[in-house]
C-alpha cells in the first residue's frame, strides 16, 4: 500500500457498517509519473458541495433508519465515508473499506478486521469501473447513485454492482429521441475521455443513427488530460457547420469547455447534456457559464426528503471533530478560521456561526435529484439487511432454504437479499433492481435558464419514461423552452434542408446520409411527404400535378363539340346537310324538267338522301364515345356510303346503257329499267349491311381509354373490336368506288348531252384520292386527330360527290334555263350520233 492505512473522513460505529466513497474535493493537476521515485498522492483542489451533501444525505438516512423501529430493530447502523478524488485514490479507499484495516496496533493483534456490508458510490463511472470488479471478486455489494455507464450492467464483469440511477443506455436513447424530436439531424458529439463518456457517446451515436441523425464530428478529452486535447476540440467546434453539440461528460469538463468558448466569444450553440452536468449547481458560479444557457438534458426525477434540510442546516464542526474537510467547509462558508492562531487574511470563528440562515448550494433542497438516489441507496441496503435478519427458518435464499447467521453477517449474504429488494420510499417512489442491477429509467427533461435571482438553474420542461410504450415515452410540457441561440424558435441544425413534397433525396457521394440534394420527381411520379427517399409512380389513370406532390386524374381527351376543331367539323357537316337539302328542293321543284328527268330523278333523289345521311353520320364521330355511339358511327358510315356509291354506280351504268340504247337495233334499256336499278342499289347496300351485322355480332366496336399514346392524358376513343370488320367495310366501299370510277372513265367521251359521266368520273377521282390518302393519315394520326381525319375524309368525299354531280345541273336549272329543254338535249345528241 502507498503509505499507511487511510482513515475515513466521516465515520460512526455501529452493529452493521455501510461504507461510502465520495469526492468532496475535485480536480487534480495533470502529471505523468516516471516511477523513478515513489509517486506522490496528488491533492484534490476544489470544493464540491454537492458531493458533501450526498454524504450528509447518507448520514441522515442512516440516522432515520436507526430511529425507525419498523426496519432493523435493535440494530444500529454505522458508516465509514471516504473523501477521495482520482481513480487510484478512490480504488485505495474501496480496498480499505473491503479489507477493514484500521490504524490500531497492539501487542496481541496488529490489525482489526471491520469489513463493511456494502459500499455506496462512487458518483463517477470511471472510478466505479475501476474498483467494482475488484470488490466484486469478494462479493461485496456496490450501490451507486450516479455511475450511469451502460457497461456496468455487465453482470459477468460487475457481479455485485447495483445502482439507483438508470443506465446510460436509456439516457443515450432518450437523448437521441430528443434530438430527433427537435429536428436536429446534423450534430457534434463530445465526451469525457473515460469509460463513462466513451461508452455513453457510443450508445448515443448508435441510437442517433437508428433515428437517422448524423454526427458531424466526435471527439473526447479529459479535465486531467493534456491541454492540446481541449484546443483540438475547440477548433472542431468553431469550424463545424452543426450548431447542436451533444456533451457526454462531467461538470469538470463542461466547465473547462464553456470557459474557453467564452474567452473566444463562441456563442449561438445549442448544448445537449448528460445527467452528469446538466443539473450541477456549481455551473452557475463558473466562468463562461452563460454559454450553457438554453442547454437541454435529462436528469433523474426530483424528490422531497422530509427532514433533510433541517439536518443540513444543523451541521456543525463539533459533530465531526476528526474531519478536516468539515473544518475547511466551515471556514469557506463563513470566511473565518477555526485554528487557534489565525493569519491576517481570515478572522477567527466566533462559535456563533450557523447554517440555519445561510442560503447556499449545500442547504438548497429544492433540486434533490441525485441526493435522493443516495437516500434510496441507503434504504436499499437497509431493507436487504432487514430481510436477512428477519429470515424464517425454512425460507432463506441459501442452500437447504437456510438463513444467514444474524450474529455474523457477511457481504455476500447481503448481496443475495439486495437482488430482491422491492420497497416504496416515504415519497411514494418504488425502488427495485432488475437482473442487471439497474433501476427503472425515468427522467425529467431539464432546460438551463436564468432565473429571477440571476442564477442559472434547471427547469423541467418534459418527461421521459422508458417503461411506457414507444409513442408515450417522451412528453413535452407547456413550459417555454430557452434555446441556446437566444431565439424563441427551435434552432435549426441540419446538413441539408428538408426536401419538400414533390422531390426526393439523393445522397451526396462521400458524405453522411443527412447530406443530400433534393431532386424534383419526374413527370408522372410524386412524393407526398417531406424528405422522401423515393418518388412513387401514379396509377395509370392518374398523373402528377405541377408540384409533383399529388396524383390527379388524367385529363380525358376526345373530339368534342366544345373545341374549335370539333365545332368546325360539325359546322361543315351541317353545311353539307343544308346544301344537300337545298339541292333536293331545287330538283324537287324542277322534277318535270328535261334535265332532271334525263338523269333519272329517282336515283338522284336517293343519292341526295344518302349524301344527307353521310353528312349527318359524321356528327356521330364527335362527342364522348359510348358503347352505342361507337357501334353507330362505323356502321352508319359504312352503310350510308355504300348506299351513296351504289346510287352513283347505278347512274353511271344508266348513262352508259342510255347511250348504247340510243344506237339503232339496241334493246339494252329494257334490261336495265327502274326495277333493275332499284335492285342493283338494294343488292349492293345489302352486302354492306350483312358485313356490318357480322362485325357487330362477332366483335363490335367499343369505347376504351388509351393510356399509352400520351403520358399525361387519356385518349377516349372507339376501339374497332375486329380490325378485319372495319377494313372489310372500308374495302367494300373502295371496291364499289373503283368500279364506279372505271365505268365512268369509259363513258367519259359520250356526247355532251350525257356529260354526267364526266362529272361522275371527276367525283369518283376525288373520292378515291381522299380515301387512299385517308389510310396513311388515319394510321399515323394520334389521339382525337384520328377521328378528325375520318370525319374529314367523310366530308371531303361527300362534298366531292355533291359538287361534282349536282352543281352543274343546279347551275343550268337556276341560271341557264334555256338549256334545260328536250330540244336542246336531243338536238345535240342527234347531231353527235350522225
Amino acid at each position: 500500500m502507498q503509505g499507511p492505512p487511510h482513515l475515513p473522513e466521516l465515520a460512526q460505529d455501529g452493529d452493521l457498517v455501510i461504507g461510502a466513497i465520495f469526492s468532496f474535493r475535485t480536480g487534480q493537476d495533470y502529471a505523468v509519473n516516471t516511477f523513478q521515485v515513489i509517486p506522490e498522492v496528488r491533492p484534490c483542489k476544489n470544493f464540491n458541495f454537492r458531493e458533501f451533501k450526498f454524504a450528509q444525505a447518507m448520514i441522515f438516512a442512516i440516522n432515520e433508519i436507526n430511529e425507525n423501529p419498523q426496519i432493523l430493530p435493535r440494530v444500529k447502523l454505522g458508516y465509514k465515508i471516504y473523501d477521495d478524488c482520482g481513480t487510484m485514490d478512490i480504488l485505495r479507499a474501496a480496498l480499505a473499506l473491503m479489507g477493514g484495516l484500521e490504524r490500531k496496533v497492539s501487542d496481541e493483534n496488529c490489525t482489526k478486521i471491520e469489513t463493511v456490508q456494502a459500499i455506496l458510490g462512487h458518483s463517477g463511472s470511471r472510478p466505479t469501473i475501476a474498483f467494482a470488479p475488484v470488490v466484486g471478486r469478494f462479493h461485496v455489494p456496490v450501490v451507486s447513485h450516479f455511475a450511469t455507464c451502460a457497461c456496468l450492467s455487465n453482470r459477468k464483469e460487475y457481479p455485485t454492482f447495483f445502482r439507483t440511477i438508470p443506465s446510460d443506455y436509456y439516457q443515450s436513447r432518450a437523448l437521441a429521441k430528443l434530438v430527433k424530436h427537435l429536428g436536429w439531424t446534423w450534430i457534434g458529439a463530445i465526451a469525457v475521455n473515460n469509460e463513462y463518456g466513451l461508452n455513453g457517446i457510443a450508445a448515443f451515436i448508435q441510437a442517433a443513427q437508428e433515428y437517422e441523425v448524423c454526427i458531424e464530428y466526435s471527439d473526447a478529452f479529459s479535465s486531467s488530460g493534456p491541454p492540446e486535447d481541449l484546443q483540438r476540440i475547440l477548433s472542431k467546434i468553431q469550424s463545424a457547420s452543426s450548431k447542436v453539440i451533444m456533451a457526454f461528460m462531467s461538470h469538470r469538463e463542461i466547465k473547462l469547455l464553456a470557459k474557453e468558448l467564452y474567452k473566444q466569444n463562441v456563442t449561438g450553440l445549442q448544448w445537449v447534456g448528460s445527467d452528469a452536468w446538466i443539473t450541477d449547481h456549481s455551473l452557475t458560479d463558473s466562468e463562461g457559464h452563460g454559454v450553457l444557457v438554453g442547454s437541454l438534458g435529462f436528469a433523474v426525477s426530483r424528490a422531497r426528503i422530509p427532514g433533510l434540510e433541517e439536518h443540513l442546516r444543523g451541521l456543525h464542526p463539533s459533530l465531526f471533530p476528526h474531519s478536516q474537510f468539515v473544518r475547511d467547509f466551515w471556514e469557506d462558508v463563513f470566511n473565518c478560521s477555526l485554528k487557534a492562531t489565525t493569519t491576517g487574511q481570515q478572522k477567527p470563528c466566533s462559535g456563533l456561526e450557523s447554517l440555519r440562515n445561510v442560503e447556499s448550494q449545500f442547504t438548497d433542497v429544492s433540486e434533490l435529484r441525485f441526493t435522493n438516489n443516495v437516500y434510496k441507496s441507503v434504504y436499499s441496503v437497509a431493507h436487504a439487511l432487514d430481510a436477512l435478519l428477519k429470515c424464517g427458518e425454512v425460507s432463506g435464499p441459501f442452500s437447504n432454504w437456510s438463513c444467514a447467521n444474524s450474529a455474523h453477517t457477511e457481504p455476500w449474504q447481503v448481496l443475495q437479499y439486495l437482488s430482491s429488494v422491492n420497497f416504496t420510499t416515504p415519497g411514494g417512489e418504488r425502488v427495485y433492481f432488475d437482473s442487471n442491477g439497474d433501476s427503472p429509467a425515468r427522467y425529467e427533461l431539464v432546460n438551463l435558464q436564468i432565473t429571477n435571482r440571476g442564477t442559472m438553474e434547471g427547469v423541467t420542461v418534459g418527461i421521459y419514461d422508458a417503461s411506457q410504450v414507444d409513442s408515450h415515452q417522451f412528453i413535452m410540457s407547456n413550459i417555454p423552452v430557452v434555446w441556446g441561440n437566444g431565439s424563441s424558435e427551435v434552432p435549426i441544425s441540419v446538413c441539408s434542408e428538408s426536401c419538400l413534397p414533390g422531390s426526393r433525396k439523393v445522397l451526396q457521394k462521400g458524405r453522411p446520409v443527412c447530406c443530400y440534394e433534393c431532386i424534383m420527381c419526374l413527370a408522372g411520379e410524386i412524393s407526398n411527404s417531406t424528405d422522401s427517399i423515393h418518388c412513387t409512380k401514379c396509377s395509370p389513370e392518374f398523373w402528377s400535378n405541377e408540384r409533383r406532390d399529388a396524383c390527379t386524374p388524367k385529363e380525358i381527351e376526345f373530339l368534342s363539340y366544345g373545341e374549335i376543331l370539333g365545332t368546325l367539323l360539325a359546322l361543315f357537316s351541317l353545311l353539307g346537310v343544308f346544301l344537300t337539302t337545298m339541292t333536293t328542293i331545287v330538283f324537287y321543284c324542277h322534277k318535270e324538267s328535261p334535265l332532271v328527268r334525263a338523269n333519272n330523278s329517282e336515283l338522284s333523289f336517293l343519292l341526295l338522301f344518302s349524301l344527307t345521311m353521310c353528312f349527318l353520320c359524321s356528327l356521330t364521330f364527335i362527342g364522348r364515345p359510348t358503347e352505342w355511339s361507337c357501334m353507330l358511327r362505323h356502321t352508319a358510315f359504312g352503310i350510308t356510303f355504300v348506299l351513296c356509291i351504289s346510287c352513283v354506280l347505278g347512274k353511271t351504268i344508266l348513262v352508259l346503257m342510255a347511250f348504247k340504247a340510243s344506237l339503232p337495233g339496241s334493246y339494252l334499256m329494257k334490261w336495265f329499267g327502274p326495277t333493275q336499278q332499284r335492285l342493283c342499289v338494294v343488292a349492293f347496300t345489302l352486302i354492306q349491311v350483312i358485313i356490318c351485322i357480322l362485325w357487330l355480332t362477332i366483335s363490335p366496336p367499343f369505347p376504351f381509354k388509351n393510356l399509352i399514346l400520351y403520358q399525361d392524358r387519356i385518349i377516349l376513343a372507339c376501339q374497332l373490336g375486329s380490325a378485319l370488320g372495319f377494313w372489310a367495310v372500308l374495302g367494300y366501299i373502295g371496291v364499289l368506288a373503283i368500279l364506279c370510277f372505271v365505268i365512268a372513265f369509259f363513258a367519259r367521251k359520250l356526247p355532251d348531252n350525257f356529260n354526267e359521266a364526266k362529272c361522275i368520273t371527276f367525283s369518283m377521282l376525288i373520292f378515291c384520292a381522299v380515301w387512299f390518302a385517308f389510310i396513311p393519315a388515319y394510321i399515323s394520326s394520334p389521339g382525337k386527330f384520328t377521328v378528325a381525319v375520318e370525319i374529314f375524309a367523310i366530308l371531303a368525299s361527300s362534298y366531292g360527290l355533291l359538287f361534282c354531280i349536282f352543281m352543274p345541273k343546279c347551275f343550268i336549272i337556276l341560271f341557264r334555263p334555256e338549256k334545260n329543254t328536250k330540244k336542246h338535249i336531243m338536238g345535240k345528241s342527234n347531231n353527235q350520233i350522225r
